[in-house]
């Protein structure tokens, strides 16, 4: 059993780490030094010492976005674990078509619940802890369907609008605390939601790995060189 104590690195809570975009971010940010708090729907699925080793600066938590207490449950749990927090990486998402023409507004409100409303409660929870950070950080994995519509999946894209939305929002609230946050946009990613959901070849569509590359050097950016939005195509859009 791992002992609890403060730590001298800074540390990230990542939402959905356990696999696709989420687990590359935390793989990425381990190797620059963090201390990470992953939050993962199945712990006991999740092989931690194969994704990271035996290191001690790896916690697990149990985080359900649809949970309304989860949020804030995980953060005390982190901090009783490390005694800070630095960065928030909001990377859980639920994709489910939802179309004017058919789309159920279950479906609707599933993504809603996950997409949108996980990552509100979890900023609210920490937030306190990222201001006292000084240059805490808040990456939310939005989309390019939160910036354009392309398709008809219009419950999808209403979802990450608010995300990006949300990353705005906290740029406002707590810009002279210190506190930076990015929605990064990327548009097809070679994971198994991707792949489910499009017929394009997976070497055409952007890596995990690129996208955490890109997050580990954001964060690290001091306050004064703030992105508050990352596009990223893997296939050419006018425009964006």
């Amino acid at each position: 059993m791992m002992q609890n104590h403060s730590s001298t690195k800074r540390v990230a809570m990542i939402s959905g780490a356990n696999r696709g975009i989420g687990l590359a971010i935390a793989r990425q940010l381990a190797r620059q030094g963090y201390a990470l708090s992953l939050g993962v729907r199945q712990p006991e699925a999740f092989d931690a010492v194969k994704a990271f080793g035996t290191s001690e600066d790896i916690h697990i938590f149990a985080y359900e976005a649809t949970e309304k207490l989860a949020g804030q449950r995980w953060l005390e749990a982190c901090l009783q674990r490390f005694g800070r927090l630095d960065v928030l990486v909001n990377s859980a998402g639920l994709l489910r078509k939802v179309s004017l023409a058919d789309g159920l507004e279950s479906d609707l409100d599933a993504m809603i619940e996950v997409n949108v409303k996980g990552p509100f409660r979890l900023i609210q929870a920490t937030l306190p802890a990222l201001r006292q950070s000084g240059r805490g950080r808040v990456v939310n994995i939005a989309s390019l369907s939160g910036k354009r519509v392309r398709n008809d999946n219009v419950g999808y894209q209403m979802s990450k609008f608010a995300l990006v939305a949300l990353s705005h929002a906290v740029r406002a609230a707590a810009w002279d605390d210190g506190v930076r946050a990015l929605a990064l946009c990327p548009g097809f990613v070679k994971t198994d939601m991707a792949l489910a959901a499009s017929s394009m070849p997976p070497e055409d569509m952007t890596s995990p790995e690129d996208l955490a590359r890109l997050v580990g050097l954001i964060v690290e950016l001091p306050n004064t060189a703030s992105i508050s939005e990352l596009l990223v195509n893997c296939s050419y859009e006018v425009m964006l």
